[in-house]
């Protein structure tokens, strides 16, 4: 399945040429050309799907046994300390092509990204009530 307006899946498919790092017939990972740190990949289903809950759970479970081989290849290239793995779901979280994928990006102590964690303390018993919104939803 793929959409013949989305980028990716015309990269999947080799119409558009990437920086290719690993590929078999579950996904494809390159160098993204707007990289956060040298060596920031993108790992994406050769299937198109939006989001990350459209993936059906079989593939989910394919695509995730592959990205700690390829976070590892990345982070043994790249001479990094650790890595990120980031999956933006929808516009508001900065997905901004939608075609579900991942980032993996390799990190150094004191590298300036993602210094600030914009974290909040909850008002008293609002986690509870979060939480079973969450769990009614399930």
């Amino acid at each position: 399945m793929s959409n013949d307006d989305c980028i990716f899946c015309k990269m999947a498919v080799g119409q558009i040429p990437v920086a290719k790092v690993y590929e078999d017939q579950v996904v494809l990972a390159f160098l993204d050309i707007g990289p956060v740190s040298d060596g920031h990949t993108l790992v994406i289903p050769m299937q198109h799907f939006e989001k990350l809950d459209d993936c059906p759970p079989e593939l989910l479970g394919q695509i995730s046994s592959r990205l700690g081989k390829i976070a590892k290849a990345v982070v043994d290239a790249t001479g990094s300390a650790g890595y990120n793995v980031l999956c933006n779901n929808g516009r508001a979280a900065g997905q901004f092509i939608e075609h579900f994928h991942f980032h993996i990006i390799p990190r150094n102590a004191g590298d300036g990204v993602f210094d600030h964690w914009p974290s909040h303390k909850y008002a008293e018993g609002k986690i509870e009530k979060i939480a079973a919104r969450i769990r009614e939803k399930l």
